[in-house]
């Protein structure tokens, strides 16, 4: 029993935790907030059904797994190289989006929410490589399970406490922050 509970003492999966959850937090930004956002700015329900489409890179994301695997950034290797670089692309469209006004600017919007769904669906493939990469076998069954947590309660965050966030500091305030 003390064996099992050092699995929870350890690094490798608290960082996997983390990392579930910055997997997590774009899926609803570009999701239901994104369309509640437009809802109330006033955007036609005929462009919000179309930002449906911008969780397509989800599914197709295995076209672009092969060349994630083969291509190693100049810096922090493969895994964790990819790992920084989505990072800062993910900060950087879902700050450019809270900056953007939906109703004015839908399609800049749909454009960075594309992006945002593509690079995050990057990094869900590189996230599962790392994950198989450092886990120990005795730490994969609650490595996997520590990281649909971080992903579940990132998607409860940029969900449900970023809409009551923006009814509190605004929908570009929200944005910026869950950029951060």
């Amino acid at each position: 029993m003390n064996a099992y509970l050092e699995i929870f003492r350890s690094r490798r999966v608290a960082v996997v935790c983390l990392l579930g959850f910055s997997s997590g937090l774009p899926l609803a930004l570009t999701g239901g907030t994104l369309q509640a956002w437009m809802t109330v700015s006033g955007v036609d329900l005929a462009t919000i059904g179309i930002f449906t489409l911008v969780g397509m890179p989800y599914t197709w994301k295995f076209l672009w797994a092969p060349l994630m695997d083969r291509f190693v950034p100049p810096f922090l290797g493969r895994r964790r190289g990819w790992i920084a670089i989505l990072q800062m692309l993910l900060g950087l469209c879902i700050a450019v989006m809270g900056a953007l006004d939906p109703a004015t600017m839908p399609w800049a919007i749909a454009a960075l929410a594309l992006m945002v769904a593509f690079t995050s669906a990057s990094q869900d493939v590189v996230f599962d490589a790392y994950r198989a990469d450092v886990l120990r076998p005795n730490e994969r069954g609650i490595g996997a399970a520590v990281s649909v947590l971080g992903y579940r309660v990132a998607m409860l965050v940029s969900g449900a406490i970023a809409l009551i966030l923006c009814d509190r500091i605004g929908w570009q305030h929200t944005y910026l922050l869950m950029a951060a």
